[in-house]
């Protein structure tokens, strides 16, 4: 059976006891009927509330972590509902033999009364869940810190990063390898300036010269024509 069911056959059935004893106290005391109503609605939030605080508390002790703990709202809020709905059902049963009881007709206790009776289940519960939390994770923060190993000495961890010391060795070497390289190319450079250059003479393409014809433009005689 799920939780929601659970809690809300429960407190159905202990609502249609809360209704059948607010008969027979206002049929005895009709000038108290508020502060009989009153008192019965506070005796019923009383065992939600410890319901709900306990549930609070036992999530948030078996799951540290809040993004891992139980969604609690949506199971009361169902617990509710069936309350609500379950009570005003039976209720109007027992009304049907037991005129003492105060009852409404079958739409009304069905709607409006299973509503009153769901909020008086959810919401004083989800508070208590709340608070419930609450108090477990302040004595979470209270407890004391236990380090094991290096950390409880005080001395510094090695880095844990699996790139990092793996790669470390190999890259020292091949920079201190590029450095000595580096190094031995610039003192040659310095010693023998000629070292790195070399000279080479290309010979003459004798086919790759031609002559250009000179051009007769004639004499006087040809520019007087």
């Amino acid at each position: 059976m799920s939780k929601w069911f659970l809690r809300g056959l429960v407190f159905a059935a202990l609502m249609v006891v809360i209704r059948l004893i607010q008969g027979v106290l206002i049929n005895a005391f009709e000038a108290q009927a508020g502060l009989i109503s009153l008192a019965l609605v506070i005796l019923f939030v009383i065992p939600v509330l410890v319901w709900g605080n306990s549930d609070g508390r036992a999530d948030a002790t078996a799951n540290p972590d809040p993004d891992r703990r139980d969604d609690l709202a949506m199971t009361w809020l169902g617990a509710g509902l069936v309350a609500g709905l379950l009570s005003g059902l039976v209720c109007w049963i027992v009304a049907l033999v037991d005129k003492a009881l105060y009852v409404s007709t079958f739409f009304n206790e069905l709607t409006s009364f299973a509503a009153f009776t769901a909020l008086l289940v959810f919401v004083p519960a989800v508070a208590a869940v709340s608070l419930g939390r609450r108090r477990v994770d302040r004595n979470y923060a209270k407890m004391p810190q236990h380090h094991h190993g290096l950390a409880a000495q005080g001395q510094a961890q090695p880095a844990t990063d699996v790139f990092a010391t793996v790669g470390a060795a190999p890259l020292a070497a091949e920079v201190a390898t590029q450095a000595d390289a580096a190094t031995t190319d610039t003192g040659a450079t310095l010693a023998d300036p000629g070292a790195g250059f070399t000279t080479e003479e290309v010979p003459a393409d004798s086919a790759a010269t031609t002559e250009i014809p000179a051009v007769d433009e004639g004499g006087p005689e040809n520019q007087g024509n």
